[in-house]
């Protein structure tokens, strides 16, 4: 017990060199300054933008106003702008990173992405047999390993589309 008092003595004492920040929740008049590029081109840029919402590799995750900082790996899947006005606008895309950066800016780099819109359900459906075919056939190694990454890519395309 008489330590306690001690500490609680001490720490009484002790200089408050400490400052403590807390994170608060985004405020609705916050907004994300989103740019969204290829390799080749700029897809998207807006200043106007309330949440983000990203397939990131440990798991989707929604991103608002004030997020902490950080870097995500993104694995295929959508990526969904939601913009003040209410409207939304989705990607398809094939895997890249999502850099938070301080200050409510957004950076996302895919490899590849389409609007959402542009897939054809058939022509997926389509592709994904004859990935799935190659990708349990007999030719080489290499070849079946390429056929199971484009096999993955459109089953997410394909639960993309069914969850539009």
């Amino acid at each position: 017990m008489a330590s306690l008092r001690l500490i609680n003595s001490a720490a009484r004492r002790a200089p408050s060199a400490i400052h403590v920040v807390r994170r608060g929740y985004a405020e609705a008049s916050d907004k994300i300054q989103l740019s969204m590029a290829l390799p080749h081109q700029s897809i998207f840029s807006s200043t106007d933008v309330v949440q983000v919402n990203v397939c990131a590799a440990t798991g989707d995750m929604g991103i608002l106003a004030n997020h902490v900082p950080s870097v995500e790996p993104l694995r295929p899947g959508v990526v969904e702008v939601i913009e003040s006005a209410g409207g939304s606008k989705k990607w398809f895309i094939s895997g890249g990173f999502a850099t938070i950066h301080p200050n409510n800016k957004l950076t996302i780099n895919a490899v590849e992405a389409a609007p959402l819109e542009d897939f054809s359900v058939e022509s997926i459906r389509t592709n994904l047999q004859e990935a799935l075919r190659v990708a349990s056939g007999n030719g080489s190694e290499e070849d079946k390993l390429e056929a199971r990454i484009e096999a993955d890519v459109y089953e997410s395309l394909q639960h993309a589309l069914g969850s539009k």
